[in-house]
């Protein structure tokens, strides 16, 4: 009561601080959530109350405050793509991490290092935190797919990694017997191998080639040169992502149709 007395009345210059000490109590006093604690609605509220104060679009108070109303969405990820559209956080690290973190989570792992390249290239705040969340993210990507690798069958590794060359025939068999001098011929296999015709000139076979293996091309923000980062289109959204339904919330109807 005191809080909501407080928003209803207040004639400060930075409404956020009453909404942020308001979501903090709230999850403080209700750990678990629920219907009591109500943080979903106060979250939806208070986008709602702030929604087009752009003072506040880099303020790292506000970015948390759409990040935890995202949670309560059903689709998180339009929820992320209307920050950026709308600038809201664009600067500040925690929107690309929580972003990259959630397309990670779905195996969408180049649109989360995307993400990541993204926030890089715009050096949000704070950068080292970027990237050492950057450098986790490949380092997880990259062992995930030496496993991949390590669980394949053998069959399959043999083929990435390696094919069997055919073995040239040994020269120790192929000795010519008695006084006359007799030239031994040399088998050649793979590369070398020609086939003769009268009528055509020899020609060797086309050489093997190895099938291209699974690689994995890591970021690196200190070079100078290299192709340039790909940056996200930016989509017009009229209004922010629809939160999910409330449980516990059932629609008007007559009281004498039931039991």
């Amino acid at each position: 009561r005191e809080f909501e007395a407080e928003i209803r009345f207040y004639s400060g210059d930075d409404p956020l601080d009453v909404w942020e000490r308001y979501i903090k109590w709230t999850e403080q006093a209700f750990p678990g959530g629920g219907k009591d604690g109500n943080l979903a609605a106060v979250l939806e509220r208070a986008v709602q109350a702030l929604h087009g104060q752009q003072r506040y679009y880099k303020d790292p108070r506000y970015l948390n405050l759409w990040l935890k109303f995202g949670d309560c969405c059903n689709e998180p990820l339009d929820l992320y793509s209307y920050l950026h559209s709308q600038e809201i956080g664009a600067t500040l690290a925690s929107l690309y991490i929580t972003w990259a973190e959630a397309l990670e989570a779905r195996g969408s792992f180049r649109k989360a290092d995307l993400i990541f390249q993204e926030g890089l290239q715009r050096k949000a705040e704070p950068l080292d935190k970027l990237q050492a969340h950057h450098k986790q993210f490949q380092a997880r990507v990259s062992r995930q797919t030496l496993l991949a690798l390590e669980e394949s069958p053998d069959g399959d590794n043999l083929g990435l990694l390696e094919i069997a060359e055919p073995q040239r025939s040994s020269l120790a068999d192929l000795k010519g017997r008695g006084k006359k001098k007799v030239r031994a011929p040399i088998s050649r296999v793979g590369d070398a191998v020609k086939v003769m015709n009268r009528n055509r000139s020899s020609q060797p076979q086309g050489s093997l080639q190895l099938p291209n293996a699974l690689s994995f091309a890591v970021f690196d923000e200190n070079s100078v040169s290299g192709p340039e980062i790909p940056t996200l289109t930016s989509q017009s959204w009229p209004a922010p992502p629809v939160p999910r339904a409330k449980e516990n919330e059932l629609s008007a109807g007559p009281w004498n149709s039931g039991r």
